[in-house]
């Protein structure tokens, strides 16, 4: 269960760095609204998670999956660059966080 609300954590990260985009600098009360309680379920999701899981293998793999996720939205819905430099960053982060899993935090 710690890892599914960690996960979900990690989505709501995604939300919240795209509604923030879309608030225009908090300009725009739908999105801005939607960034603050994305954020707060986030934040409230990991420290859920963190119960049981280690804080390094929580954190590192919370913030992987917003920052991955984030540059995924980014390219694909806002047309932001994929050039193969970042797409290898992604890819880095993506195997760190595979490795962080299979490393045996948290079991």
């Amino acid at each position: 269960m710690p890892w599914i609300l960690l996960f979900v954590a990690g989505v709501m990260e995604i939300v919240w760095a795209f509604a923030m985009k879309q608030s225009e600098g908090f300009t725009r009360p739908g999105p801005s609204v939607v960034t603050l309680a994305a954020m707060a379920a986030s934040v409230a999701l990991l420290a859920l998670a963190m119960r049981s899981l280690p804080l390094g293998a929580a954190y590192t793999i919370w913030t992987g999956i917003g920052a991955v996720g984030a540059f995924a939205v980014g390219v694909v819905v806002l047309g932001e660059a994929a050039s193969p430099a970042r797409l290898a960053a992604a890819g880095l982060i993506v195997a760190g966080l595979i490795l962080m899993r299979l490393s045996g935090a948290g079991h």
